[in-house]
């Protein structure tokens, strides 16, 4: 038996307060499916190729069947997806004007193949415009293997947010994520609150969820850069004051504080990474007394349309649930 203080470090608990998952040993594993697709309607729909004979452009995801996960392990990350997809296309001939259709399907998108030897057949309802089925082929089969290649790296960057827990290795690294965020200025229009960059279409959200504790623990967790850390499981920086800027998940949502009221009302320019250049949408997080509970209102304007599921699930699996979490290891460690 080991004298104490000798054992294997990455089975020692006593720094860390709740314990979980110390050094990321043990096993955890998180649902990518519905995730998944909707990263793929977004990536996929609305490709469009051309040439001096015609263009075509992808209409609908017709069929997404399959599933993914992404499971943790000792540190390391490991991916599991298989999808069957079929999507519609549609083209016109530039010279005569005649519309086609036809479809693109994908059978077996898995990580035993690469992207690049992934299958990809192109068919055409019957009738002329082989000149479209020829350009789909060639051109569009090629944007489909590289947005599947997109999608890839979102689901092993993006969708993996906060699966890997922070280590003592990671101080140095928040470090400099830390003079990183001082030297440069994240390029926010600072003159009002609804001033959102560059204009896309977007959507409103909104969301509710209670919490079985009290208002003040609450918002202590939202503002508070170690509670943030351990319910986001990845480095933080952040200064809840007006107008400090801030970073969370690892670098990955970043934005700054426009209102804070202590214990009512929190007001932040908010953005995702893969969001377009300099978008920002608002969100306002609003602390309601509920008989002992605390009801959470989530209002959020400016979300990009095609990143209204992966903003719900944001919100909803990385941080509701999470500080569900959180809560109850602090009640259980009293």
């Amino acid at each position: 038996m080991a004298k104490w203080g000798q054992g294997d470090p990455r089975w020692i608990v006593e720094e860390r307060e709740d314990g979980t998952n110390v050094n990321n040993w043990h096993w955890t594993e998180r649902d990518a499916t519905s995730w998944s697709k909707g990263k793929l309607c977004e990536l996929l729909v609305g490709i469009a190729v051309e040439n001096e004979a015609g263009r075509c452009e992808i209409s609908e995801l017709k069929q997404v069947e399959g599933e993914a996960s992404c499971s943790s392990r000792k540190g390391k990350l490991i991916f599991f997806y298989e999808w069957n997809i079929k999507l519609g296309w549609k083209g016109i001939i530039k010279e005569s004007g005649a519309k086609h259709k036809g479809l693109i399907e994908i059978p077996n998108l898995s990580e035993e193949n690469e992207v690049d030897d992934t299958e990809v057949n192109v068919s055409k309802k019957k009738g002329d415009g082989n000149i479209l089925k020829d350009l789909m082929k060639t051109a569009g089969t090629a944007k489909v293997r590289e947005a599947l290649g997109d999608y890839l790296k979102a689901l092993k960057t993006e969708f993996t947010m906060g699966m890997i827990l922070p280590t003592k290795a990671m101080a140095t690294q928040e470090l400099t994520v830390k003079r990183k965020l001082s030297e440069t200025t994240l390029q926010i229009q600072a003159s009002s609150p609804v001033a959102l960059g560059v204009r896309i279409p977007t959507v409103a959200l909104h969301m509710t969820e209670l919490f079985d504790t009290a208002i003040e623990q609450l918002y202590r967790i939202f503002t508070v850069k170690d509670l943030v850390q351990k319910f986001s499981k990845s480095p933080a920086v952040l200064e809840a004051e007006k107008g400090r800027k801030f970073q969370m998940f690892d670098g990955n949502i970043t934005g700054e504080y426009v209102e804070l009221l202590t214990n009512k009302k929190i007001v932040m320019k908010w953005r995702c990474r893969n969001w377009p250049e300099e978008h920002y949408a608002i969100v306002a997080l609003n602390f309601v007394p509920s008989l002992g509970q605390t009801e959470l209102q989530l209002d959020c304007k400016g979300v990009p349309v095609c990143e209204e599921e992966n903003m719900k699930f944001c919100w909803q699996k990385q941080h509701f649930e999470e500080i569900q979490g959180l809560l109850q290891l602090i009640t259980l460690n009293g």
